[in-house]
């Protein structure tokens, strides 16, 4: 009997895959940053960011799908959280819902995260398995830091919009996340090389 080899996953070239990341990122800046030129009223830009956000996040949700036919966890559930308080900011013209979708999506990836370490199962491993071969000690060291990690960037993005202004709230977003992120994944470099795997480097 013939068994018939499981075709291996498609990637999006670099380029498309950061693209489609921070495109609705960048959409959302401009038209905060931009609305007024269009006669919106300034405590209504947020707002016309906010709706731009969302069609974008679902078009290169879509995009990505359409080129791979599967969708990454981490990018899915933060679109589906993009769209439901993006929603729920437009429908009930209060911008809350907006400021705090960086909170909620941060503070479910850490509890998701450490939950899964504190029954056995650094759930990183499942994301990252294809990108990095670590020994189990790795991945739990390396699962327990990105938990502790969202956690933090939940706390400062609460600390930001509710201390700052709209507009620099949106640049946090936009210019700060982002850079804070791959300065920790950086910072990463030396766990990863200290547990990786002997038998696949070799």
């Amino acid at each position: 009997m013939q068994i018939e080899s499981v075709p291996p996953h498609r990637h999006l070239p670099p380029l498309l895959k950061l693209a489609l990341e921070m495109g609705p990122l960048v959409l959302f800046f401009l038209g905060n940053a931009y609305a007024e030129r269009f006669g919106i009223a300034a405590d209504q830009k947020l707002f016309v960011a906010t709706g731009a956000f969302v069609a974008a996040t679902v078009t290169a949700l879509a995009i990505h799908y359409a080129l791979v036919r599967r969708l990454p966890v981490m990018p899915l559930v933060s679109g589906v959280v993009v769209v439901v308080f993006g929603g729920l900011t437009l429908y009930l013209q209060d911008k809350t819902f907006i400021m705090v979708k960086p909170t909620i999506v941060n503070t479910l990836f850490g509890v998701v995260l450490l939950g899964g370490l504190a029954f056995g199962k650094p759930l990183l491993a499942v994301v990252l398995d294809s990108m990095f071969a670590l020994t189990d000690e790795g991945w739990r060291k390396l699962t327990f830091r990105w938990g502790l990690f969202f956690l933090a960037l939940a706390a400062l993005n609460e600390v930001v919009w509710r201390t700052q202004t709209e507009d620099f709230w949106v640049n946090f977003k936009v210019f700060g996340i982002m850079p804070i992120t791959v300065a920790f994944a950086l910072a990463q470099t030396p766990l990863l090389t200290r547990y990786e795997r002997k038998d696949v480097r070799a």
